[in-house]
């Protein structure tokens, strides 16, 4: 059995970059479309002597066709985002002819996080659930979250549906009671 999931909430460090693979001329499909941007995440913690320091660390986050059509439509710099997805490590040869390697997490499932921009007010502010639907030629097809219907603030019933008696005052000194104590 083998698991790999990365879930991080941070805030993005630059605009997206958005590119168009070229791809088969037979495929029905058109070019793909590929989004990556920077993520940082901080953590902030005491030490013993009560200062306080951060560690923020950056990761590379690449989405893929509908999954990029999503960031290209509401991720900007500074955005607050949750993301889910796995870890992909690449290869390749440089300019000098040597190896290098990059790890990238390839974002499955995001949500827009934070409050909305004043010029975002007319958009809907939703997430983007990119579960793979394994088609038979492997494809990918990501379909997006309905987000759930704002739920009214809690107002209290204008009667209690249990009202507790009210309780009754305990004889002071009976005479008739006979327990010892």
């Amino acid at each position: 059995m083998a698991l790999n999931k990365v879930m991080l909430i941070g805030n993005v460090g630059n605009d997206p970059e958005i590119r168009y693979l070229d791809s088969n001329p037979q495929s029905p499909q058109g070019n793909a479309k590929v989004a990556s941007f920077r993520l940082a995440t901080t953590e902030r913690y005491r030490d013993r002597n009560g200062e306080t320091h951060e560690n923020t660390e950056w990761h590379s986050i690449v989405a893929w066709r509908s999954s990029a059509d999503y960031v290209e439509k509401y991720v900007h710099k500074g955005s607050q985002l949750y993301i889910e997805g796995k870890l992909r490590t690449r290869q390749w040869t440089d300019q000098s002819g040597n190896k290098r390697f990059t790890t990238e997490i390839q974002a499955d499932n995001m949500q827009l996080l934070g409050k909305r921009p004043d010029s975002q007010q007319g958009q809907q502010q939703g997430g983007y659930n990119g579960q793979p639907a394994y088609a038979p030629q492997g494809g990918y097809a990501p379909q997006p979250v309905s987000q759930p219907a704002p739920q009214p603030a809690y107002s209290a019933p204008a009667q209690p549906a249990y009202q507790a008696p009210a309780p009754q005052p305990a004889p002071v000194d009976d005479p008739n009671d006979d327990l010892p104590f």
